[in-house]
């Protein structure tokens, strides 16, 4: 039997697997029209070529005829255990929950194919093409550190891929490095430091020190925190500024050098093992006596429990007060995951739970998870979460989603929050000027 035979009786044995007119198509490239006298090597090339481009249409028609929705994920699991881990039982627990309600779209299973981003912009758009490439997820959730955002903000409009920030919180990834391929679901820098800059108008204080990681997190929520003090405050001024390397903190010169500017405030954005060293340095030497502290993220379960009983009461702070929530939806979002995981969560467990409970409906509303489709979905979408309604705001693809602010307070052995509210995202976000003014699109 001839190569041409053999492949022009495989392509025929592969029709009925191929949708009509890549059924065409194929006859098409394996009629007989290369006559007798053509190579072997064209036509095994030819069978070859087949090959390599069935597998993508094999997988489109299984996916058509019910098959799994692939989504890939990532995240810095190794570098930040305590946020993304919790981060991933939500997702974990949030994709039971719809798979066992029958999935999407009459039937179809939801897969996370999950991968760790090393914590580096490299590593991570990296692991973003192999599950693109490799894995043939269908779009891209996830990431924790600021500057990977931006990396994979960066990959989703060069590959034209769609990607949900999860965690990153620099305003670049939805102004300045914004695109339409990207999506972000938490409160970015500029709306979260709008809540604080609220508290400090209140406080009086007009001598401010800032303390930062050396990172894209921190320089920008620095450089926000002195443009709103700037327009808020008149008079006010920061005095000091000390951005240490991201968990590499000297805390004891950092703490002497913002105890030597004497300042009446100190806004600090430290987390993980720099704030506990930070705090632990500063309650020694009394740094934060008598002083007003606005603390980004600290109020957040993953950085407050680290403290134990050296919190320091009385300082302001964005976090989650999750054992004061008392809304029915939101309770059953606690029971469930308490049951199942027999811990309590973290904001990163309701941020993994959220974000995938918000893809759900987008690909519900898109009726398939194409690209343009599914933009198309999310632009201004409202959803209906366990924290009330959330819209993505079309302008900016920036969600609307909000932070609780209130004060730490020391209860029995660890910390919590006392006096807070929950502050909607809306009346802080950047306006309409602001946006055009810095996308690039």
């Amino acid at each position: 039997m001839s190569i041409g035979t053999i492949t022009r009786r495989f392509a025929l044995r592969l029709a009925p697997r191929l949708d009509p007119w890549s059924r065409i198509a194929r006859r098409f490239a394996l009629a007989p029209r290369l006559g007798s006298g053509s190579s072997i090597n064209r036509r095994f090339a030819l069978l070859l070529g087949l090959g390599l481009s069935v597998s993508p249409l094999i997988g489109d028609a299984a996916a058509q005829q019910g098959g799994p929705i692939k989504i890939g994920e990532l995240n810095s699991y190794a570098r930040w255990a305590a946020f993304t881990v919790p981060y991933r039982n939500g997702w974990q627990l949030a994709l039971e929950e719809i798979n066992g309600r029958g999935g999407v779209l009459g039937g179809r299973r939801l897969e996370v194919v999950s991968r760790d981003d090393g914590a580096t912009t490299g590593d991570a758009t990296r692991v973003a093409e192999e599950l693109v490439t490799r894995e043939g997820v269908q779009f891209l959730f996830g990431s924790f550190l600021s500057n990977v955002g931006v990396a994979m903000a960066d990959y989703a409009n060069q590959k034209r891929i769609l990607y949900l920030a999860a965690e990153p919180l620099t305003d670049a990834i939805t102004m300045a490095q914004g695109n339409r391929y990207t999506f972000r679901i938490r409160p970015n820098n500029f709306m979260q430091v709008s809540m604080l800059v609220e508290q400090a108008k209140a406080s009086g204080a007009k001598r401010w020190a800032i303390v930062a990681p050396n990172y894209e997190y921190g320089q920008s929520a620095a450089e926000v925190f002195k443009r709103l003090l700037k327009e808020k405050i008149p008079g006010a001024e920061v005095v000091a500024e000390q951005y240490p390397a991201l968990g590499q903190i000297q805390a004891g010169p950092t703490v002497a050098a913002l105890d030597q500017a004497r300042p009446d405030g100190i806004f600090n954005v430290l987390f993980g093992a720099d704030l506990t060293q930070f705090v632990r340095e500063g309650n020694t030497r009394g740094l934060f006596e008598r002083k007003t502290v606005l603390s980004l993220l600290t109020g957040e379960p993953e950085w407050l429990l680290p403290l134990k009983d050296e919190v320091p009461e009385g300082w302001t702070v964005t976090g989650y007060p999750w054992d004061q929530i008392t809304e029915p939806k939101h309770k059953a979002f606690v029971d469930a995951y308490r049951a199942k995981f027999n811990d309590t969560p973290r904001l990163g467990s309701l941020l993994g739970y959220m974000i995938v409970h918000m893809i759900r409906d987008t690909i519900e509303k898109a009726g398939s998870t194409d690209t343009e489709a599914m933009i198309k979905a999310l632009e201004d979408a409202r959803f209906d979460t366990v924290i009330g309604p959330v819209t993505m705001r079309g302008l900016d693809n920036q969600a609307t989603m909000g932070a609780w602010v209130g004060k730490l307070v020391l209860k029995g052995a660890t910390g919590g929050m006392s006096d807070w509210r929950y502050l909607d995202g809306p009346g802080f976000m950047h306006s309409e000027a602001e946006v055009k003014a810095a996308r690039k699109e």
